[in-house]
């Protein structure tokens, strides 16, 4: 019988001693992750737009002459406005594709930017274009005001009709975005409206474009303005653009400069520019100066875009909203705490240490993704993360209540925790897959808010798993074999009235120690 029992002895005692090992084990990776963070300067989480406030404006590309929406088209599109916002500075911004196949919209969210402005620069084209200038007028000129009886050469009857039907005036015929195929000649309004335009076919494109930047004349004339190098084949048709235009006529010795359908400037050209460098004046100051060159040096967009839903949210609301879901998550986790005290007495105590534990774990996952990968909190984050706290609560119910199940059929606690566990896990397993799965199809075919909801729920829903297996589980183990719980104290959430058992009918149905 000695022999027996010191087997038994053995054989508790490495059990205890891997139960430990495993929280041990936990206790480090999270100290580990911890230095991690701050080594990283991870030390805040990102929040998103709806809690830090900023702006969020929603492109919708349209298909036009020469540019069909495509899938890569919008993925181009995506990865070009990423660099031109990073190139302004703006920190913590999102550029994302949403939706599905051709009908995906490009939504940018400008975290603790209120202005419009950077928002509308990044999404604008930036289709850049040199045509010689046909013909100029007034910007509500009629055909016969310059084309006399003779159309200019190049001039068609039609692109003569267009001209005149134009109101350069009309702040519509100003919003630019146009991406007319450039190998035909167009009607074009300056873009301040000061005067129209007809343009012949494009002979300089953007993408021919080395490198931009912005300057300015140190004698004050011109201001700032964007100086450009071609590289060597737009050098070449640079040169041959404007030898074939010097020494004509006004307005035919002239080189319109022209940015997304309007032109920016028609200056006069007196002679050849070989040298692969040119200058877009118009009256910059130096901020649009300094925006236009970088959004020409990552270069055009391969899609037009129509602006759709601008969403802003002040800094003073991204904050009354983070309180209340803090507000909101600390209820949470409160009520569970209270109803785990009053119902399993002194068995909370693991609820509220596995429920510390996670949020732990959750808090260290969100710094550390939010470096790695840009995580951003929202709001429809937190949500996710508050319904998840159910979750984790409702496995402990399922483990805490299979071991009392194994109790009333005269098990020992010990025992039975070892019993419980064998047959609660496989529940808990199959309700956390089912909670992963639905957060993952919300991912991946939800758009918007929906998606952070999703993101947090299928992570924290992870991390209970991780929880409830290498940390949760051994603690009850071993608590199991403190006398206060294993002699089925009052307050130990195991005694006979706890677990539903009638001593004073059934001497034996006691908890065995």
């Amino acid at each position: 019988m000695s022999a027996i029992n010191s087997s038994q002895n053995t054989k508790a005692a490495k059990t205890s001693a891997k139960y430990v090992k495993s929280i041990a084990i936990l206790a480090i990776s999270l100290i580990v992750f911890s230095a991690v963070a701050v080594i990283l300067g991870a030390t805040k989480i990102n929040l998103g737009l709806d809690l830090r406030g900023g702006t969020s404006v929603t492109l919708t590309p349209r298909p036009s002459e020469g540019a069909k929406v495509t899938t890569e088209a919008i993925d181009q599109a995506v990865e070009i406005i990423r660099q031109r916002v990073n190139s302004l500075g703006v920190a913590e911004s999102e550029v994302s594709a949403q939706g599905s196949g051709i009908n995906r919209q490009i939504v940018i969210s400008v975290p603790g930017q209120t202005g419009e402005k950077i928002v509308q620069l990044v999404g604008q084209t930036a289709e850049l274009r040199f045509r010689q200038v046909l013909v100029e007028g007034a910007p509500t000129a009629a055909a016969n005001d310059t084309t006399a009886a003779t159309l200019p050469t190049g001039v068609t009857q039609e692109l003569s009709d267009s001209y005149a039907a134009i109101d350069c005036t009309d702040i519509k015929n100003l919003q630019g975005g146009s991406t007319e195929s450039p190998d035909v000649a167009v009607v074009s309004c300056d873009r301040t409206g000061s005067a129209k335009y007809i343009l012949a076919a494009a002979e300089v494109l953007g993408s021919e474009i080395a490198k931009a930047s912005a300057a300015i004349d140190q004698q004050g004339a011109a201001g700032w303005y964007v100086l450009i190098d071609f590289n060597g084949e737009g050098t070449k048709k640079f040169g041959a653009l404007t030898n074939a235009v010097t020494g004509l006529s006004a307005p035919q010795n002239q080189v319109a400069i022209v940015l997304d359908g309007l032109v920016v400037s028609a200056p006069r050209i007196n002679e050849a520019i070989n040298g692969g460098s040119a200058q877009i004046t118009g009256g910059f100051s130096q901020e649009d100066a300094s925006n236009l060159a970088n959004v020409l040096k990552y270069g055009a967009l391969p899609l037009a875009f129509d602006q759709g839903e601008v969403l802003q949210v002040s800094p003073t609301l991204g904050s009354d909203q983070l309180q209340a879901g803090l507000l909101a998550g600390l209820l949470g986790f409160l009520l569970v705490f209270i109803y785990s005290f009053i119902y399993y007495k002194a068995l909370g105590i693991v609820t509220i240490a596995s429920l510390l534990v996670a949020a732990a774990i959750a808090y260290l996952s969100f710094l550390l993704l939010g470096e790695w990968i840009g995580f951003t909190l929202t709001l429809a984050g937190i949500a996710g993360a508050i319904v998840a706290v159910g979750i984790t609560a409702d496995s402990f119910v399922v483990y805490f209540e299979r071991i009392r199940d194994e109790v009333r059929e005269g098990r020992s606690l010990q025992s039975a925790v070892e019993t419980g566990w064998i047959k609660a896990r496989h529940t808990i397993i199959v309700a956390d897959a089912v909670s992963i799965i639905a957060a993952a199809l919300l991912y991946f075919f939800a758009v918007g808010g929906v998606r952070g909801f999703a993101f947090t729920l299928g992570l924290t829903t992870l991390i209970d798993l991780l929880v409830v297996f290498v940390f949760t589980h051994p603690l009850v183990s071993l608590l199991s074999k403190r006398k206060f719980f294993a002699s089925g104290h009052a307050l130990s959430g195991f005694s006979a009235k706890s677990i539903g058992l009638d001593i004073k009918s059934d001497e034996s149905a006691t908890v065995k120690g």
